[in-house]
C-alpha cells in the first residue's frame, strides 16, 4: 500500500514564510506544546519531587522522607518541603540543617504551620 503524498498540500500555509518566520513559527508552536507541562509543574508537586529537593539541600534519603511525611501530614505539600524547612530555619534563627533535624524530631511544626496559614511567604 502506497502512502498518499500530501506534503505540498499540508505546507501551503507555510510556503511563503521566510526562514526567520519559519523559525519563529516553530518556537511559537513549541511553546504551545510545552506550556501545559510548565503550568502543571508550577502548580503541582509530589512527595518524590519534594524528597529530591531536600536531598539537594543536603538531607539524606531517610531524613528527606521523614520531613516530607511531616509536610504531608500538616497539609503543606503545596508549599514545598524545601520551603517549609527554609521557613522553619528563618522563623527560628537556625541554619537549614538544624531546622530540618528539629522538624524530623517533631519540633518547630506549630510555628511553620501558623506562618503558612497566616499567609506569610
Amino acid at each position: 500500500m502506497k502512502r498518499q503524498d500530501d506534503f505540498n498540500e499540508r505546507r501551503k500555509h507555510l510556503a511563503n514564510l521566510s526562514e526567520k518566520e519559519l523559525e519563529a513559527k516553530f518556537w511559537e508552536l513549541a511553546e504551545k506544546v510545552v506550556d501545559p507541562l510548565v503550568d502543571l509543574s508550577e502548580k503541582n508537586t509530589s512527595p518524590s519531587i519534594e524528597r529530591s529537593v531536600l536531598m539537594r539541600m543536603g538531607f539524606s534519603s531517610i531524613e528527606s522522607t521523614a520531613i516530607v511525611e511531616g509536610v504531608q501530614d500538616r497539609g503543606l505539600i503545596s508549599k514545598g518541603a524545601g520551603h517549609v524547612v527554609y521557613k522553619a530555619a528563618k522563623l527560628n534563627n537556625l541554619d537549614i540543617r538544624k531546622a530540618g533535624e528539629r522538624l524530623i524530631d517533631g519540633e518547630l511544626w506549630e510555628t511553620v504551620v501558623e506562618a503558612f496559614q497566616g499567609g506569610a511567604k
